[in-house]
């Protein structure tokens, strides 16, 4: 990457920062309802190697794809088509509005993330760039606001109405720990995950998840809808807060199979988080495996965002001796699954996992193995 930036800038790079990718443990679909989600920052990622030049310029150059832009710095931006500098871009304008002062800067991004998989590329590229501008002139931004300005960037710049987990996990990421989270407040805490001779998996189903936003939004109408109809018997304020008990009580109320079955999904996938929280403070990491595979069977059968590439994955798992738990990560209708195998076993499992796919989809997977790693730093040039 330091032959590339030179090569193509005619400098040194002067600095190389790194960001990662995130996958969500557990808690899919709730935190929106009021849940908290379990996010990790992963070992896959953005790297960004960096220098600032004196002719006012913003050159963004990227090793896996194409496109090159120059612009003049000026005291706004706005999106251009659907071209991957925009992410940095927004960032960068995020800060002239906030009334930081820039100069040019001669910038190369390199990303072993693989694209629209749900492993959250763009928050990965937003988290580097901010970090690497608050390093560069020094403004001492902290990791959390430097997630909630990505996260402003990502719903006003580039206009997607994205919640705070992908910025939150990818900035605040530590080693072999979890972080719970509560999306509304912010409350976090740290918790241990400590794999052992486990390696997380992480699969990419291939599939482009066409129908994720549609599927997302019509979701999160049927559960303010079913939110609404309980609230005539409860005093909730999201459905997070319904106990088993209460539901069955009050199920009456929605009088409709579809709104039941989400509302029974959100429940039971809250309450799976209290007792995976449990399992990790313990050390339970097979306890923890089944959750992950009740967690799927849910978003399956209840919350039906799902998908025959994912539930192919998951069904494999569940027949490989050295995995203990697998399910769907992210919004569903394709991206990626994440499973939890034994490292001595992780060749087999993916040339194994890629044989099945492939008899059952008709094209195969990507498997990558990763750790759970921290979150958005620099790093070492060399």
């Amino acid at each position: 990457m330091l032959k590339e930036f030179r090569n193509r800038f005619q400098k040194e790079a002067a600095h190389i920062f790194f960001c990662p990718g995130r996958v969500n443990l557990i808690g899919e679909h709730i935190d929106y309802n009021g849940g908290n989600v379990m996010p990790c920052a992963i070992t896959l990622g953005t790297w960004l190697a960096i220098t600032k030049n004196t002719d006012k310029k913003f050159r963004f150059h990227c090793l896996n794809f194409p496109e090159t832009v120059e612009l003049h710095l000026q005291s706004s931006y706005s999106k251009t088509g659907k071209g991957w500098f925009n992410y940095p871009l927004g960032v960068i304008h995020q800060f002239i509005q906030d009334e930081h002062n820039l100069s040019g800067l001669d910038m190369l991004f390199y990303g072993n993330l693989p694209i629209s998989a749900g492993l959250s590329s763009s928050a990965s590229i937003e988290v580097l760039t901010a970090f690497a501008l608050s390093e560069l002139f020094r403004l001492h931004i902290t990791r959390k606001d430097l997630a909630l300005l990505s996260k402003k960037v990502e719903n006003d710049f580039i206009g997607v109405n994205c919640g705070i987990m992908d910025q939150f996990a990818v900035a605040m990421g530590q080693k072999n720990k979890a972080i719970l989270l509560n999306c509304d407040t912010l409350n976090y805490e740290y918790l241990p995950l400590e794999p052992g001779e486990y390696t997380l998996a992480i699969i990419n189903s291939n599939k482009q998840r066409t129908l994720a936003d549609s599927k997302y939004n019509e979701r999160f109408a049927e559960c303010g809808a079913a939110l609404k109809l309980l609230k005539q018997q409860l005093d909730v304020q999201h459905l997070c807060e319904v106990d088993f008990h209460s539901f069955q009580l009050y199920r009456y109320l929605l009088n409709d199979p579809v709104l039941e079955k989400r509302a029974l999904h959100v429940i039971s996938e809250n309450f799976r988080v209290g007792e995976a929280v449990e399992a990790l403070k313990a050390g339970e990491l097979f306890t923890f495996g089944k959750m992950m595979y009740a967690s799927h069977q849910s978003l399956k059968d209840l919350y039906e965002v799902s998908g025959t590439e994912l539930d192919t994955i998951v069904d494999f798992c569940k027949t490989f001796d050295g995995c203990i738990g697998a399910r769907m990560t992210g919004a569903g209708f394709g991206g990626c699954a994440i499973a939890l195998i034994k490292k001595d076993l992780f060749q087999v499992f993916a040339v194994q996992l890629a044989s099945y796919y492939k008899s059952k989809i008709g094209y195969e997977p990507e498997v990558f193995d990763s750790e759970i790693g921290d979150g958005v730093r620099e790093v070492t040039m060399g």
